[in-house]
């Protein structure tokens, strides 16, 4: 069922749809956040996705009350969305050789991440109210409050050190291949 399927024929349907999807996207970060950890070389930068993975596996008890609150059996919905902001971020952080531009190269993968989460759970925290279940935008709103203080945080931590540090880093010179390919075909690489 996508979001514009014959299968969403009301609100309730449509809010339900939107916590499946919120449901699967958080299930999916859980997954993902302990190879960022791995990744990141700042120490600041580690705790911080350390904390939010503690935070993602509370948001997820919430997103399974808010289910049951609404006589619903807990599960996600594949999202597209959530799969191409991962995929989008793992190819970079592939691309990415140097440690310290790595680390900004995992913040703006985690923003991307996070405001994607905000748009959802400001939307289902909307119509929770919309439907008259005021329990149930409270358990979404306090995900959304979690997903903007963890925005703010990366924000802070990307503008004090982490984007400073990697434009202070220099390229290294073209291997001998790469100085090879350029003078067969007379186009600089970049390397």
């Amino acid at each position: 069922m996508g979001w514009f399927s014959d299968d969403i024929e009301t609100m309730e349907h449509l809010f339900v749809h939107g916590l499946q999807d919120i449901y699967y996207a958080e299930r999916l970060i859980e997954k993902s956040l302990p190879d960022m950890i791995e990744k990141a070389s700042d120490a600041e930068l580690k705790r911080g996705f350390r904390m939010h993975l503690k935070q993602t596996k509370g948001q997820i008890k919430r997103l399974e009350q808010a289910f049951k609150k609404m006589e619903r059996t807990p599960q996600g919905t594949k999202c597209p969305a959530i799969d191409g902001i991962l995929d989008e971020a793992n190819e970079i952080a592939g691309d990415v050789s140097d440690k310290v531009v790595l680390n900004a190269a995992l913040i703006a993968a985690a923003q991307a991440v996070e405001h994607y989460e905000i748009t959802r759970y400001g939307t289902l925290t909307a119509w929770a109210k919309l439907l008259g279940r005021n329990d149930v935008a409270r358990l979404l709103h306090a995900n959304l409050k979690e997903e903007k203080d963890t925005d703010k945080k990366l924000t802070s931590i990307a503008k004090r050190k982490i984007n400073k540090k990697a434009l202070a880093r220099k390229p290294k010179g073209l291997s001998p291949v790469d100085k090879l390919e350029e003078a067969m075909i007379g186009v600089p690489v970049f390397g």
